[in-house]
């Protein structure tokens, strides 16, 4: 099994890797574990089988399963990762797992995968379990926001070792960013951050304390302000008085004569 490294440092000895079968792998041990888990858990919950799912394909079980078949002893890496102890890191050791996975799907099919990890999983004394961030997460992200989360992560070469960036999004909103010597690691630190951000703290991590309720303050009553005068109530100014120009009398009339009260005529009068 080839390591990216061994396959960068000798590429005229293997110029490919294992990375295509880990993604293949993993996507197999995720079909593999929702169907089993569909099947013999009729009444569980999404989240609860989004969690159960989730602990058995963590870094820890995968790379309990590799160390049983001692998988570490079978990989190819660079110079630098073997002197570090590579073969025995849970990260390598589970991405191997994957990848011999992919292999048994390519060659013999989904079936014989299918059982091949249960019966490898079912023979464990005692599953694995690790901080199971992502999971959480997920059952948080449905709830809350009707979202699955989703992981964008980049590889950087830093110094002599890679280290792994990871954004969780629920839909287009950034949730968590993470780190990490792998791409696994990253992502559930980015799932960590995330559920500190949405939810105040992560599942193995206790709650901060409450801050003690503050203590108000004693509150002096203000004197109630004098009300200020309506224009109505205040005083009217005195008003300028002005002297109007007399007027001139006006000329009496001509005096009209007196009309004589008609009388009616005596007969033998005449007329006038």
């Amino acid at each position: 099994m080839t390591h990216s490294s061994f396959a960068n440092e000798s590429p005229q000895l293997s110029p490919r890797d294992n990375e295509r079968l880990e993604y293949l792998g993993d996507a197999v041990l995720q079909l593999i574990t929702a169907e089993y888990l569909y099947k013999h858990h009729p009444g569980a919950t999404e989240g609860e089988l989004t969690q159960t799912r989730s602990a058995m394909v963590n870094t820890n079980t995968l790379a309990q399963l590799a160390e049983e078949l001692d998988l570490g002893g079978y990989l190819y890496l660079g110079k630098g990762i073997a002197k570090g102890g590579g073969r025995s890191l849970k990260s390598l050791l589970a991405n191997s797992f994957e990848a011999l996975l992919g292999a048994i799907f390519l060659d013999a099919g989904y079936d014989a995968a299918y059982h091949y990890y249960l019966d490898r999983y079912r023979s464990l004394p005692s599953p694995a379990r690790d901080a199971n961030f992502k999971g959480r997460l997920q059952q948080v992200a449905q709830e809350r926001f009707g979202e699955t989360p989703f992981y964008d992560s980049e590889g950087a070469k830093v110094g002599a070792h890679r280290e792994y960036t990871s954004v969780v999004f629920a839909g287009d909103k950034p949730l968590g960013t993470g780190h990490g010597a792998s791409k696994q690691e990253a992502e559930q630190d980015a799932a960590r951050a995330a559920l500190e951000s949405v939810v105040g703290h992560s599942d193995t991590e206790k709650a901060a304390p409450a801050k003690p309720a503050r203590t108000p303050r004693a509150r002096t009553r203000r004197a109630p302000r004098t009300p200020r005068l309506a224009e109505a109530d205040k005083a009217p100014a005195v008003a300028e008085v002005i002297a109007l120009p007399e007027r001139e009398p006006e000329p009496e009339p001509d005096p009209q004569p007196v009309p004589r009260e008609p009388r009616s005529r005596q007969f033998g009068e005449p007329l006038e």
